[in-house]
């Protein structure tokens, strides 16, 4: 029995009533190019090492992200000019050396995002020097321009215990939390879009930690006043005895956490 097609049922794409579809025209599907060459930018293992070697929050020159990276100078400017030109890295020239860094905060929330969606190696350090690079950078480190690490979790925590920052509804400072950082003699200074506070999985703890306005000043006044230092050649950074005590009395973070 042959079926009937009731008046206002749109048929099978194509028929009439259902206009047949044309290809990705809209604002979603003009974005899929530029997604797939921001995509590209990060799939090549250089470009990656290049990108997490920034995160430290430095400026690098091109010949020592090759050394990191363990390439040719002329395979690294050729990289470097990739990411430049993909807006990913900014470049500033001082005589005759050549600095890449972040083209903005974005760029390296992107990456470090990305970083913390990967599966961390299985297979332990082989050496003592690599475990105890990678114990150092899991006890604390700059995630671009905030703490990280135990660290990183153990400021955001106590911040979140005293009222100063919620977390039950997206990360927000409270009115309390305002004043706790002009009281430490912490600007809050905002500039551009970025926001005052913002959440920022940490990739050893997976677990969220405070980045944003905040994360930045509180991380640029703790080493400025020597409550971190940083150590080894990578984004690590120890508490130092002066930092154990401040936080102790200022956010009530036991010593023991931060070794």
């Amino acid at each position: 029995m042959a079926r009937t097609e009731h008046p206002g049922h749109a048929g099978p794409p194509g028929h009439a009533g259902h206009p047949a579809r044309t290809g990705p025209s809209g604002p979603s599907g003009r974005s899929g190019p530029r997604l797939a060459a921001l995509a590209a930018l990060l799939a090549d293992d250089t470009r990656a090492v290049f990108c997490l070697a920034l995160l430290d929050g430095r400026a690098w020159t091109a010949g020592e992200l090759a050394r990191y990276a363990g390439v040719a100078p002329s395979t690294a400017s050729e990289h470097l000019g990739k990411l430049i030109a993909g807006g990913l890295l900014a470049q500033e020239r001082q005589g005759r050396h050549r600095y890449v860094r972040f083209a903005d905060p974005r760029a390296a929330h992107l990456v470090e995002d990305l970083a913390a969606h990967t599966t961390p190696p299985e297979e332990p350090p082989r050496t003592l020097r690599a475990a105890g690079a990678t114990n150092a950078m899991a006890r604390g480190r700059t995630c671009y321009d905030h703490l990280a690490g135990r660290l990183g979790l153990a400021i955001t925590d106590a911040l979140t215990v005293r009222g100063l920052l919620r977390q039950d509804t997206g990360f927000a400072l409270t009115d309390r939390g305002v004043a706790w950082f002009g009281e430490q003699g912490i600007g809050l200074e905002r500039t551009g879009r970025r926001p005052l506070v913002r959440s920022c999985l940490d990739w050893t703890e997976r677990k969220p930690h405070l980045a944003g306005v905040a994360g930045a000043a509180l991380c640029r006044h703790a080493l400025d006043t020597g409550w971190c230092v940083r150590i080894g050649s990578e984004r690590a950074v120890k508490v130092t005895e002066c930092g154990e005590r401040e936080l102790y009395e200022r956010l009530g973070i036991e010593p023991g956490i931060l070794r």
